[in-house]
């Protein structure tokens, strides 16, 4: 186990499903360094014992009666914040929910697995396992309930001397949803750049992802399919288990390619491609994640001429992936996540003319 992290790693499993709430406590304990201390049957039950326990870590599943999983999420993370993975199913309803989950603080959202029948069992259940120990890692922070509020701008940024931007490349994981939530949120429907996308989140869940933020944002949202034509105020995200690339003609490319440094898909991938596409006429944005995909894409894309982001370590669940671009020099500006919508919009602003 992690030295870091806690031994026994405390964990408190919400499921209102007895079979399925069975299923995961034996596929935790399996691991010796984890512990169940808690089983909730409904969100009600799950906050009680998440107040009463203080468990490093607690699953959630989305449909529970009294309280459901969104509901116990974000009084979880008003009154007791904890890190909060949520396990679900692919149903749309839950899919939906479980992104509503997402912004409310939740981590990451994993798919519940079919049991022990299934050949990929054991492959699964060490990749749930090897989740949690890495979300119960993350210091999280109390989130207040939504309110009305008016977006701050960041201060007034010098114009660059560069090329106007034709597109903008993003990559994310561990608090992206809610981060692309925020700063889509602020972009308008007429954003002059098309948006391509990278981010790290649970096979199964790249389309509910997508449908979500196509409804709550002005942006038109879509999960990229091979060789669309680059369309402004258009985000293209990079289907499950898919690189996500461009062509230089202006088209998305989606390819099975070996994954890189094991993710597919890649933001190294991702920033590679619309850089040698593009060169200095491209952005790329850093957001909240862990580990350090995108660094080496970013690296090609900066010596390439074009714009690089990172959000700051303030607003960022994990500073892990704009940390290393931060620390490797490679930012051209490192924005709080109020910030960086605006900074687009400034940035972006020649390419409507």
């Amino acid at each position: 186990m992690n030295a870091n992290l806690p031994n026994p790693l405390r964990v408190v499993v919400a499921e209102d499903s007895p079979t399925a709430r069975r299923l995961l406590v034996e596929i935790i304990r399996a691991d010796p360094g984890m512990q169940v201390v808690g089983e909730a049957k409904d969100g009600l039950e799950a906050v009680e014992l998440t107040q009463r326990l203080r468990p490093h870590l607690v699953t959630m599943d989305i449909q529970m009666p009294n309280l459901d999983g969104l509901q116990a999420t974000q009084r979880i993370m008003t009154e007791v914040p904890t890190p909060v993975v949520v396990v679900s199913t692919l149903v749309e309803r839950d899919i939906q929910t479980s992104m509503a989950a997402l912004r409310a603080g939740a981590l990451a959202v994993l798919q519940k697995l079919v049991g022990p029948e299934s050949p990929d069992f054991e492959r699964e259940s060490r990749h749930l396992r090897d989740t949690l120990k890495a979300m119960a890692m993350v210091k999280v922070v109390r989130q207040w309930p939504p309110r009305s509020r008016t977006p701050l701008s960041p201060a007034p940024t010098p114009p660059l001397s560069r090329a106007p931007p034709t597109v903008l490349a993003i990559a994310a994981s561990t608090g992206g949803p809610a981060a692309l939530h925020r700063i889509f949120s602020e972009l308008p429907a007429d954003f002059p750049l098309p948006i391509l996308l990278v981010q790290h989140i649970a096979l199964g869940f790249a389309e509910g992802m997508a449908q979500w933020l196509n409804s709550a944002t002005p942006l038109k949202v879509k999960v990229a399919s091979d060789g669309e034509p680059l369309q402004p105020g258009t985000v293209y995200i990079a289907p499950d288990d898919r690189h996500l690339g461009v062509t230089s003609d202006g088209r998305t490319q989606v390819s099975n390619a070996a994954p890189i440094s094991g993710f597919r898909p890649s933001g190294t991938h991702l920033f590679r491609s619309v850089a040698r596409a593009y060169g200095a006429s491209c952005i790329a944005l850093i957001l909240t994640g862990m580990g350090q995909d995108g660094l080496e894409g970013v690296r090609e894309l900066r010596q390439a001429g074009g714009r690089v982001l990172a959000q700051d370590e303030t607003s960022s669940v994990v500073f892990g992936m704009p940390g290393v671009v931060v620390a490797a020099g490679l930012a051209d500006a490192v924005l709080p996540l109020d910030g960086i919508a605006a900074h687009l919009k400034e940035l972006a602003a020649p390419a409507a003319s």
